[in-house]
């Protein structure tokens, strides 16, 4: 393999990650949102 495509490779990687992460995040995100919700309404 070449240099340019071990690169573009750990970049193609990189964007998947960072795809994840923020989908992981916003995934979170709504759970906590529908927690605090459930829990108020039981309150």
């Amino acid at each position: 393999m070449a240099k340019e495509d071990i690169k573009k490779l750990i970049e193609d990687a990189k964007q998947r990650l960072d795809q994840n992460n923020e989908s992981f995040c916003e995934t979170i995100k709504n759970d906590l949102k529908t927690f605090k919700k459930k829990t108020l309404d039981k309150i």
